[in-house]
């Protein structure tokens, strides 16, 4: 609330500035008198409507879109989730290390039928391009790792994963703020072979639970 009423506090000041400015030129014209006090009324009523509106409702935010999660299921930690396509039929789910491929489309604020931001996708201007990675090893944020391993291979799913298990507080760039929720359509396209773990590995999963 400071930082706001000082950058408030700044507008004030520069239009205090320009209307003492201005006034100067017209101070001399008795023809302007009037329009000179019209002018710092206005500029006054103006600013302090600014700093008023700072000071009681704070920085302005950014509005999310209202997702109907009547459908969707509670996994761990305040992730959500909703199967949207099954899968192949086959019950195999990925194993921490195997290699997968995944189409997705990454949203903020909702998804795109709620008025969300695409802000990344597989499927571009020249086709799909599936994103490869090992799963559970924390190749990708967490809430990816604890969703792609509960799928089965040709499932697809829309998630909302909280921002702890996201990108956190810091965010990423300029689209992707801190603590920001985000909404996937992601779909489980292939699961790579089962890997042969050695003994370093293992120690490693060991160490590093989801």
């Amino acid at each position: 609330m400071m930082n706001n009423f000082l950058v408030f506090l700044s507008a004030l000041l520069l239009v205090s500035f320009r209307t003492t400015a201005f006034s100067g030129q017209l101070n001399n014209n008795p023809n302007c008198k009037e329009l000179l006090l019209n002018r710092r009324e206005a500029a006054t009523s103006v600013t302090t409507s600014l700093i008023f509106s700072s000071l009681v409702f704070g920085r302005p935010t950014c509005s999310t879109a209202a997702v109907d999660l009547s459908q969707f299921k509670n996994g761990p930690n305040g992730l959500k989730y909703l199967v949207s396509e099954a899968g192949n039929g086959s019950g195999r789910k990925p194993q921490r290390g195997t290699k997968v491929k995944t189409s997705y489309t990454l949203y903020v604020n909702g998804f795109g039928e709620d008025g969300g931001k695409k802000i990344d996708s597989s499927k571009g201007l020249f086709g799909e391009k599936p994103f490869e990675f090992d799963v559970g090893v924390q190749k990708v944020i967490k809430g990816w790792d604890i969703s792609i391993l509960d799928m089965e291979e040709g499932e697809s799913r829309r998630l909302i994963i909280p921002s702890e298990l996201g990108y956190g507080e810091k965010g990423v760039g300029s689209d992707i703020p801190g603590g920001a929720t985000l909404y996937f359509d992601v779909k489980l396209v292939e699961i790579g072979k089962a890997p042969n773990f050695n003994e370093k590995q293992l120690k490693w999963l060991e160490e590093h639970p989801l």
